[in-house]
């Protein structure tokens, strides 16, 4: 078994390949003050619900976008798994070619999500990532990451219309049937999911285009993260949802990076 580790920026998410086949998956919240036997007893307790045996682990690999954590991470691998974690980083192969001025200001997370799409479906590319961010990536049908877009996430920007204006609540992120809304609730939850949708289009519309100027044919879009199944309903240029994308690539970084972790 192998023990794959996407940490964000809001949650842990966690998943246990046996094979290609992912058997078991969780989400923690990301907390820098918790520690290490804090996070281990949380796990053992997930693996224990699940029937799985924690020394039938065989190796781990973490991607993470929150380097403040990572040390409690590593350290909670090492004392529960009694492996060291292969970390997504410089010198991990990939099988991506990164065009970013600075390959090292590309998140882990977008690497990998590249790599999973990239396998996966072996064509242009473009991979929307609704996390605490939002985060739009190009890849070629060659496997050249472009580079892409950043966001505010959707949770974000609902979050600071309560905050700055005074008389607007917290509203729960639904659909409404339309945009002619009759309430304050109903017309926020109207604006920030229909508003939200079309920025996604919009950018997607762009980025189609920039990617036809480097020769690629029309890509696939490709939507993950927790709210993809939401604005994917509305959206006219998303083709698919892959809520595993992430722990996919993960697994199948670890495949490529077997010798060094031996």
């Amino acid at each position: 078994m192998i023990l794959v580790l996407d940490v964000g920026n809001t949650n842990i998410v966690l998943g246990v390949y046996e094979g290609k086949n992912l058997i078991a998956d969780w989400r923690l919240a990301t907390d820098h003050k918790r520690t290490a036997d804090e996070y281990g007893v949380q796990v053992m307790q997930l693996f224990t619900q699940k029937k799985l045996e924690l020394d039938k682990v065989e190796g781990v690999i973490v991607s993470s976008v929150v380097p403040n954590i990572m040390y409690t991470v590593e350290h909670m691998v090492r004392k529960y798994f009694n492996q060291t974690p292969l970390v997504v980083g410089p010198g991990i192969k990939t099988g991506i070619n990164i065009k970013y001025d600075n390959p090292k200001e590309v998140g882990a997370d977008r690497i990998v999500n590249a790599v999973a799409a990239h396998e996966t479906y072996n064509r242009a590319l473009i991979i929307i990532d609704f996390g605490t961010a939002t985060t739009f990536c190009a890849v070629t049908k060659n496997g050249d990451y472009l580079g892409g877009t950043i966001c505010p996430g959707i949770k974000i920007s609902a979050e600071a219309l309560f905050e700055k204006a005074a008389k607007l609540p917290r509203v729960e992120l639904v659909k409404t049937p339309g945009v002619i809304c009759k309430n304050t609730v109903t017309s926020m939850q109207a604006g920030i999911l229909y508003g939200y949708t079309g920025s996604v289009d919009y950018i997607v519309e762009k980025m189609k285009k920039e990617m036809q100027d480097y020769g690629e044919s029309e890509p696939l879009v490709i939507a993950t993260g927790g709210l993809a199944t939401l604005i994917s309903k509305d959206s006219k240029h998303i083709d698919k949802v892959v809520p595993y994308l992430t722990l996919e690539g993960l697994r199948i970084i670890y495949d490529k990076n077997k010798e060094q972790v031996s």
